[in-house]
């Protein structure tokens, strides 16, 4: 089985390969700088679960899978963005964006959203294999232990819980022993937790919050 799991980074896509089953998996690790080089660098994979939102909102209402996905990250919903509308993508500046959210919407985007438009214009302007996924690595890591209260991804609590979680699937140390130069821990998991929701995929196990199909053929849902 080949997997792949995707999060967003500093220089563009930190992307974790993974192949074989259980502990005794093989790892490559990329970073690619847009998603035409994260199709490239995941062809032939089973399944690949994406940190990005793959589908965007067709009216004023949030997106019914990130209504479901919100619920389940109960306090750590603020780790999930609202998905901008269409409009959004074709603003040239943050005040223009938040005007055109304004207008479908009756609210404003926030900064944070407003960083991540051009990663989700990206994903909008390519045709995506069968296998690609929308995945959200909070919901993923609280799905693989549930029992755990997660700190901040970006404190040394949060990044030893995360790895904690992750070892009773694959072996950590080995996966993250040869980062790309630059890449963020947090991503890096991150990255690897889309890859467990991936294999759920690919094993057809997986639970998809919100499913349906958009008038593109794209999945609506967020699998976990």
């Amino acid at each position: 089985m080949r997997i792949g799991g995707v999060d967003s980074g500093p220089r563009g896509w930190v992307v974790c390969l993974l192949s074989g089953t259980g502990r005794a998996r093989d790892v490559t690790w990329a970073v690619v700088p847009d998603a035409p080089g994260v199709l490239a660098a995941t062809g032939g994979c089973d399944a690949v679960g994406v940190d990005i939102p793959l589908v965007l909102p067709t009216g004023p209402a949030r997106r019914p899978a990130e209504t479901l996905a919100s619920a389940r990250l109960g306090g750590a919903r603020s780790s999930l963005f609202p998905t901008p509308p269409p409009a959004v993508l074709d603003a040239g500046s943050y005040p223009d964006a938040c005007a055109a959210a304004q207008r479908v919407t009756g609210r404003r985007i926030s900064v944070q959203t407003w960083n991540i438009v051009p990663k989700i214009r990206q994903f909008q302007q390519v045709t995506l294999p069968a296998g690609v996924v929308e995945a959200h690595p909070e919901l993923s890591f609280r799905t693989l232990a549930p029992a755990v209260a997660f700190a901040s991804k970006k404190t040394a609590r949060g990044a030893g819980q995360r790895i904690a979680a992750l070892s009773g699937w694959a072996d950590p140390a080995a996966l993250l022993g040869d980062l790309p130069t630059g890449t963020r821990i947090d991503d890096a998991l991150d990255a690897l937790v889309c890859a467990w929701t991936a294999e759920r995929v690919a094993r057809g196990t997986a639970e998809y919050l919100g499913p349906g199909r958009d008038d593109r053929g794209r999945s609506t849902a967020i699998a976990v």
